[in-house]
């Protein structure tokens, strides 16, 4: 106890002596010192916790927070629980592959809800996009009120067949060594080879195998899908999911007021 009460003095006081990492929690804080560029910086949601590199993304008003993203398939994301729990990928480049880690998804959201805004591109070159607000991960995945172009599809889809089998929120996460899915008769995270927030299966699924034919046929619909822009059997060339404060406001780049 006597340790932990001195490591906690130690970080209040890197902060008063002028570490800024208690002002770059996340990447609104980062846009609000005035770093616009997008790139990698180090993020501390949580003052007791070591900082960690997250991709900043300053587009959209900036200040997002990338949790995940798809770009090459060059990153193996059919991984146990414990790489999820931590984080896996490349921290490199503008395109890298990653998963931010469930650890740290957590901290970001853990205080207060977010928004999430996923990008999404066919091989076509298509963009699409989708924005859920009131985003929050606790034991399960939550998602409020859908706004875009690409479809609401964490919800499951369009009918209610399918939202009761496909819809995401309310689920918690699942690996293949953990399997916390409501498929009674499989495990999804097996049959996707990767981690995410499975129902009986999904309608979504940004981690799944990456194939670089866009459509493609299998045994399972195991992609990387968005179901209701180009339905399960069409795996995307790029994904990225990010969160942000709902009420960010630019207090200090000197690119405007607000979002």
């Amino acid at each position: 106890l006597l340790q932990d009460l001195l490591q906690l003095c130690e970080l209040q006081l890197k902060d008063i002596l002028g570490n800024n990492y208690h002002r770059t929690k996340n990447c609104s804080a980062v846009f609000n010192s005035r770093k616009i560029e997008n790139g990698y910086y180090r993020i501390r949601p949580r003052a007791d916790r070591e900082p960690f590199l997250a991709y900043c993304d300053m587009s959209d008003g900036g200040g997002w927070t990338v949790i995940q993203r798809r770009s090459n398939g060059k990153e193996n994301f059919d991984r146990k629980w414990a790489d999820y729990k931590q984080g896996f990928g490349q921290f490199q480049g503008k395109n890298d592959e990653y998963w931010l880690g469930n650890e740290h998804i957590y901290d970001l959201l853990v205080r207060e809800e977010n928004s999430l805004k996923i990008d999404l591109m066919d091989w076509h070159g298509e963009r699409r996009y989708a924005i859920y607000e009131n985003f929050q991960i606790k034991n399960e995945l939550w998602v409020g009120t859908y706004s875009g172009n690409a479809g609401d599809a964490l919800s499951g889809g369009s009918n209610f067949e399918e939202q009761w089998s496909a819809s995401l929120s309310g689920m918690p996460f699942s690996t293949s060594d953990k399997d916390h899915d409501r498929f009674l008769a499989g495990n999804c995270a097996q049959e996707n080879k990767c981690g995410w927030w499975f129902n009986r299966c999904h309608a979504a699924n940004l981690n799944g195998q990456y194939y670089k034919t866009g459509n493609y046929t299998g045994r399972h619909d195991n992609g990387v899908v968005w179901s209701t822009w180009h339905g399960l059997w069409y795996s995307l060339k790029y994904t990225a999911m990010k969160i942000r404060l709902p009420s960010f406001v630019d207090v200090g780049s000197g690119n405007g007021k607000s979002s």
